[in-house]
């Protein structure tokens, strides 16, 4: 980030690739949890989708279409659920910078509400649901109350972090509404949401990032 605290397009791009890398390296633990609840390919189909999004990422373009391109990579590349909700989150996101030259605390906690809308709209699925809308929903709750207090990106982005990381524990005692998830029943109760834990993995690596990990 700038003197200023705001994030460029390259902080975004680092964003993208350190997700990527930390996917990468927690492929196993994210296939294990949806292997328990779900297809059992969650931790794959991510690392496929996040190296196609890094490849994707494009040069000497503003903040708002590196998120765009690397959510349109994980939209073509990812199967299963998770292409179309991250890579429809990241491009919502994106759409709502615009073609800023760089992003500011409040623009950049307005693209996360945009992402969290985004992932309701086409997954239907509220908190309490038992998806990673149980984390990406406290994840954004926790940001606009850390910019309402004054706080700095840096510091809004590690506040949003943490209630991720929280948010994806409290989906262990939880039962599945929504998803393949829910055709377990009762069953489901007693595993961490893989997707709602990605979604934590992701948000922590937005707060290394940003100068707060």
């Amino acid at each position: 980030m700038n003197a200023e605290g705001r994030a460029s397009a390259e902080d975004l791009a680092s964003w993208i690739r350190h997700a990527a890398d930390l996917v990468s390296a927690d492929v196993d633990r994210l296939t294990r949890l949806d292997a328990a609840i779900g297809d059992g390919d969650h931790g794959h189909n991510l690392d496929r989708g996040f190296r196609a999004a890094v490849d994707a990422l494009p040069a000497d373009a503003p903040p708002g279409k590196v998120l765009v391109a690397a959510g349109l990579a994980i939209l073509s590349k990812t199967g299963g659920a998770s292409g179309p909700l991250y890579g429809t989150a990241l491009r919502r996101a994106g759409k709502a910078l615009g073609d800023a030259a760089d992003v500011d605390a409040a623009a950049l906690g307005a693209a996360l509400r945009s992402a969290l809308d985004a992932v309701q709209d086409l997954g239907k699925a509220a908190e309490g649901d038992k998806t990673m809308v149980d984390a990406l929903a406290p994840a954004v709750a926790a940001y606009e109350a850390a910019l309402a207090d004054g706080s700095g990106l840096a510091a809004c982005v590690r506040a949003a972090a943490d209630a991720a990381s929280g948010g994806a524990e409290a989906t262990v005692p939880l039962q599945a509404r929504k998803g393949r998830a829910s055709y377990l029943g009762p069953r489901s109760v007693g595993h961490m949401d893989p997707g709602a834990s990605s979604t934590a993995l992701i948000l922590r690596a937005l707060a290394d990032v940003t100068g707060e990990g």
